[in-house]
């Protein structure tokens, strides 16, 4: 009789289940999974901000910046576009960064391209997060405030590369044109 029972024991790792999404015939409504009850609080980080999470507002790239941007965001992104993107895409945003000048990989687009010139903002940010091509994402390195300042860092590079002179405020005008 002991052996019977011993025998009668089920590992846990092989328990009755459900896989998740999997139909059951135990609920009227056939799923499994049950709905999350309302009122429910959200434990971790609630992503309700499409913009600032995702770069997108109803599956398009957002045109401006979901966060205030300073000066010190701008540094934070320079940091932060030094370390995990001038490897590959050069201090200077050309493609040209080390990795590419030793002949690791083929090199990405230069950032003042005329396409990304005029592609949207949350473009670069959806980049960062979910990778491109040969790219891998940087979600798990970098946080979204980080990407953020990144990307706005990529924006102030575009312009510095396309800057006039009429782009400078009159005050500092003279201050450049003395240097000349």
């Amino acid at each position: 009789m002991l052996f019977l029972l011993a025998g009668c024991r089920q590992p846990m790792a092989n328990q009755p289940k459900y896989q998740p999404l999997e139909a059951s015939s135990f609920f009227v409504d056939g799923r499994s999974a049950r709905p999350v009850p309302a009122g429910t609080v959200a434990r971790g980080h609630l992503n309700e901000d499409s913009a600032l999470q995702t770069g997108k507002i109803n599956g398009e790239f957002v045109d401006t910046l979901p966060i205030p941007m300073t000066r010190v965001m701008l540094e934070r992104g320079r940091q932060r576009y030094d370390i995990y993107c001038s490897p590959c895409h050069g201090k200077t945003g050309d493609g040209q960064g080390l990795v590419v000048v030793r002949g690791f990989q083929r090199g990405p687009a230069s950032f003042h391209i005329d396409r990304l010139r005029a592609e949207r903002i949350g473009y670069f940010f959806d980049v960062a997060t979910n990778g491109f091509g040969a790219m891998q994402d940087y979600a798990a390195q970098t946080t979204v405030e980080d990407r953020w300042a990144i990307v706005a860092y990529v924006r102030a590079l575009q312009l510095s590369q396309k800057a006039s002179i009429d782009d400078v405020p009159a005050a500092e005008r003279t201050t450049l044109e003395r240097q000349q």
